[in-house]
Order: structure tokens, then sequence, then C-alpha cells
């Protein structure tokens, strides 16, 4: 397109501020430009830019006489494969007019390599190696039923990770999925990676994808190591101080730190047993699952289910509160069997899997010698680092 105002050059993205006017903004990305600035304030699909949440990233064109050419926003959505683009240009004619539009277009997907090692907690690891907070969550989900984050990380303990990253117009706008993992947790290594079979299941949908270990093992098991989305904080199953009734007695549970609100999920198959107020306990769901198995999530601020219904596996229940014996927020979670007690990390190790089917197999083999290159790979991240 041609431009009559002189000729153009793009300024370094700029991000908003909850404090931005419109001149302000304009004035950070170096523009004198007061009929831009009117647009702006104006204009229903340029107001998108200050309005909400700030820490947008607007990337500006313009001419050497400080005049803006175009300016351009990108924005996730609700639809994981889709973002959205503003666009403002002052008119080609040059009187000084703008034009505005919204667009939506897929992201490009990409695969960022990283690794890091345990000093103090999964978190400040990732930290260091300026990895997202959503890989970390999905790096505890993915090896929970193997590893105990909680409680049985070690000084040394190290990983490899390869994720996905979705970019719109090469800025990476949100963090997909993990594709692959290797986890070394007390010298003994766990490797994961992200399989779907092609094809579809009876119902004609496509096949559900999920984590696999490199030599075909599903990671999917009947019960779920822990009933809230990993979290920076919680206490074990063990003995401890009762801050209530003021005495030392076994705490036949684990109680799962989280705050208010936090969704409180079931970690099996199973019909609701139980939903309502219950002396110490307050506002709490009792499931049961087969096997005679049950299990107990307390504290509840509000209770999402009825008495008689049935839940799957990662479905909300209620959502954490602290009713009941309770000094703060947290969830108190049991998991009994023949209505005994038990320590629901060793159950989830202990339930069954889910195979991959015979007809996957030879894909699925391709695919993960491809992997193990990958973590390979990413390993050097941290060797490289370090020297």
């Amino acid at each position: 397109m041609h431009w009559p105002i002189s000729t153009s050059s793009f300024f370094a993205p700029e991000s908003t501020r909850s404090s931005d006017t419109a001149d302000a903004l304009l004035k950070r990305l170096n523009l004198n430009d007061p009929a831009a600035a009117a647009f702006l304030r104006t204009d229903a699909n340029a107001q998108l830019i200050l309005a909400g949440r700030a820490g947008k990233t607007v990337t500006a064109e313009a001419s050497d006489s400080q005049q803006l050419l175009k300016l351009s926003m990108r924005w996730p959505t609700d639809d994981e494969a889709l973002f959205k683009r503003l666009i403002i240009e002052r008119s080609a004619n040059g009187l000084g007019g703008f034009s505005s539009r919204v667009e939506t277009a897929p992201y490009t997907s990409s695969a960022r390599l990283a690794s890091g090692s345990i000093q103090t907690s999964l978190f400040a690891a990732t930290d260091d190696a300026r990895i997202p907070d959503s890989v970390s969550v999905q790096l505890a989900e993915i090896f929970s039923s193997d590893i105990d984050f909680r409680r049985a990380l070690r000084k040394g303990d190290r990983f490899n990770v390869v994720y996905e990253t979705l970019e719109a117009d090469g800025e990476t706008l949100r963090t997909g999925r993990v594709l692959s993992a290797e986890f070394v947790n007390a010298g003994k290594s766990y490797e994961a990676m992200w399989f779907q079979s092609p094809g579809q299941d009876a119902a004609g949908a496509p096949h559900k994808g999920g984590y696999y270990t490199l030599d075909g093992q599903s990671l999917r098991r009947a019960y779920l190591s822990s009933p809230v989305e990993f979290s920076r904080v919680s206490s074990g199953f063990s003995m401890r101080f009762h801050p209530v009734l003021q005495k030392w007695r076994a705490h036949l549970g684990t109680d799962f730190a989280a705050t208010t609100g936090t969704p409180a999920r079931t970690v099996g198959d199973g019909v609701v047993e139980f939903a309502g107020v219950q002396n110490g306990y307050g506002n709490v769901v009792f499931i049961k699952h087969r096997n005679n198995h049950e299990t107990v999530y307390a504290h509840l601020s509000k209770i999402s289910v009825q008495r008689g219904q049935t839940v799957s596996q990662g479905q909300t229940v209620g959502l954490v509160g602290s009713t009941g014996w309770a000094t703060g927020p947290h969830l108190h979670f049991e998991f009994r069997v023949n209505g005994t007690q038990q320590d629901p990390m060793n159950i989830a190790k202990q339930s069954e899997t889910i195979q991959l089917s015979t007809a996957a197999l030879p894909l699925f083999r391709q695919l993960a010698a491809g992997v193990r290159n990958q973590l390979q790979a990413a390993a050097t991240i941290s060797q490289t680092r370090a020297e």
C-alpha cells in the first residue's frame, strides 16, 4: 500500500498499562499524532486496546514525522486454536482519517525445549528456567501417579520438557500442552509423551489423546492422585497437631492448601453418596467408587453436585473453603477402602492404567523415537547453561 506521508518505520512492541490513556500510549510509541489519539478514544474497535486488563502488546508503524500509519494488537480467544487481531490504519489518501477492523486467525504452533534442576521446589526450578507456570502444573499432573510433587522431590532432581507455544504473527500469546517430558526423581527416570490415535471411535468422534510412557503404557489411571490441580503449598498424609481439638492425633487424610473458590475435583468415576453439611467436615461430598472405594471432599465453600449424581474423573464437585473445623481455606481429602482411610498417593499408583490399542502401536513407536531425540536435545540446554 502506498503511504503519502513520507517513509515509515516500525517500533518495538509496547505493553499497555492500567493507567494508560490514548495520548500516553502513543507518546511511549514516540508518536505525536492528535488525530490518531482522537480515533483511539472514539472508535469502538480501537477502545479494545485500553479496555480490560493491562499488558496487551501493541505494535505501531509510523512516518518520519511521527504520525501513525498502522497500529496492531493481538489477543487470545476462548478457542485455543484461534486469536483475534486488531488493525488500525491511516487512510491511503493521506487526509488523516483512520479505519479499524478486527480479524480472527489461527495460531502458528511451535515446540520449545527446556530443562531444569530442583534446588528447592518445582516452581522455583521452572521459574529459573523461564518455563511458564502452566507447564509446571502440567508436569506435575502428568507424573502425579509416580511422583509425589508435594513431598518426594529432592535437591538434584531434574527434568527435560518439550512444550507447545502458540504464536500470533510471531508473538507468543499462550502456552499449549506439554508434548513430551522426562523427570528424574531420586535417581529414577520417568518419561511421557502426548499421543492421539488416528481415526475415530465407535461414535464417530476423534480418539481422545493422552500421555503415555515411551514404551506405550498409558499414564492415565483409574484415580488421580490429587483432588485439586497442583498447588505450591499443601500438607501431606501424616501425623499433625489438630488446630481445633488442640491435641495430637492421626491425620487420616491429606490437606491440600488452596485459596477459597479453587475447584475440587473427583479423583475417579463414581456416584455421589452424600452432599451436605456434616459436623467437623463442614460442607462435604462423599463419592462411592467401585471395589468398595470411597472419597471424601471436606470444608467446601460451595457444593456443586447432589446425592445420587454420577460423576466422572476430574469433574468439579465443589469449591475449596474453610467450613467446619477448618482454621483456613484448604481441601481435606480422604480415600477409604472398605471404610479404612488410605494414602491417596499410594492408591493412585496402584490403580490400573488404560492401554494403547494394538493398531496404534506402529505409529506410536515411530513418534516415540523422535521424542527420545527431542528430550536428549532438551537435556543439553541445562548442560550448556551449567558450563
